[in-house]
């Protein structure tokens, strides 16, 4: 009999977002709903377990962690990519890693849902009604206002559109997009500086490498409007937090919506949390019952193929 433990379940629904009695009898699963930031308490909650599913760049899966835990033989993570699970190091252990799929609307719901509720103050408007008082602030509109997409993807090229159907103009920054694809999508390719300089929404979409990890800090956020908004619901990782502190501190910048962090949870000393005209969310790009559905239903499938001796959607380093 396997073990296996699903962690960071935070909203304890793993286990009706797919058939797990499909492995009675062959594995018993069980799910951890904290995050466990101590890696020796971590060590300790993990003893003994066979399949371990990450819940998205959750928990750190590194080298460290798999050493310490002799009976791991398989990882499944949502998403095809985790920038958290160490898989050259799983690899070499001898331990298999597969992923699942994700769908990507979700993530471009909440980014608009934070655009719409910043430039209309929804904050403090709905605190100042449920709290016995009224309209307390003047919103802003989006039509005729510039759109700024760093990183054009699937996600970025959506949100896109919708910007497009709100009356705005679209700056993109891909390196492959070409002219011709952007004209064909009614947006206009540009670099980076222009984009900064000219947007009064600047989006990010980026995944996290070499190149875009730390691009956007205190040289960026300088060139940006000091009315503009800077959103992120891609990866922490991609900026500099605490430039992005100073940036709200001192007003260069009209206000950050965010919702992933370097660190997850988000310490509750944390400087974001204090910093100025920000509209901050708990990571909830990806948590949506249908994403949770898909992903948790191919982790099942996964783990059933692996049992079988057939294991699917691997990853490799």
């Amino acid at each position: 009999m396997k073990n296996v433990v699903i962690l960071d379940d935070y909203q304890n629904v793993a286990l009706a977002m797919a058939d797990w009695t499909r492995l009675d009898g062959r594995a018993s699963v069980r799910t951890s709903n904290r995050y466990i930031g101590d890696r020796d308490e971590l060590k300790q909650e993990l003893a003994g377990v066979h399949v371990l599913v990450c819940n998205r760049e959750r928990t750190k899966i590194d080298g460290d962690l798999i050493a310490a835990l002799p009976d791991l033989e398989l990882i499944v993570t949502s998403g095809m990519r985790n920038n958290s699970i160490d898989v050259a190091a799983a690899n070499a252990r001898g331990v298999t890693v597969c992923g699942t799929a994700t769908l990507g609307y979700p993530t471009v719901e909440l980014t608009w849902g934070l655009i719409l509720a910043f430039f209309r103050n929804l904050p403090s408007e709905v605190a100042s009604l449920k709290a016995g008082g009224w309209q307390v602030g003047l919103g802003h509109g989006l039509r005729g206002k510039t759109l700024g997409i760093v990183g054009y993807g699937r996600i970025g090229k959506d949100v896109a559109k919708i910007g497009l159907a709100f009356g705005m103009h679209v700056l993109a920054l891909s390196r492959s997009l070409t002219q011709e694809a952007a004209s064909a999508d009614g947006v206009r390719k540009t670099d980076v500086d222009p984009l900064l300089e000219q947007s009064d929404v600047v989006s990010v979409h980026l995944g996290v490498n070499a190149e875009s990890r730390g691009m956007i800090g205190a040289a960026q956020f300088a060139r940006m409007k000091k009315s503009a908004l800077f959103v992120n619901t891609s990866r922490a990782a991609v900026i500099d937090e605490l430039a992005l502190v100073a940036a709200l501190n001192k007003g260069m910048i009209g206000g950050a919506a965010l919702d992933v962090y370097e660190m997850e949870p988000l310490p509750g000393d944390h400087p974001l949390r204090s910093a100025p005209n920000t509209l901050l969310s708990p990571h909830l790009g990806y948590v949506t019952e249908e994403n949770y559905r898909v992903s948790f239903s191919e982790a099942l499938e996964n783990i059933e193929a692996w049992l079988d001796g057939a294991p699917r959607r691997v990853l490799t380093a």
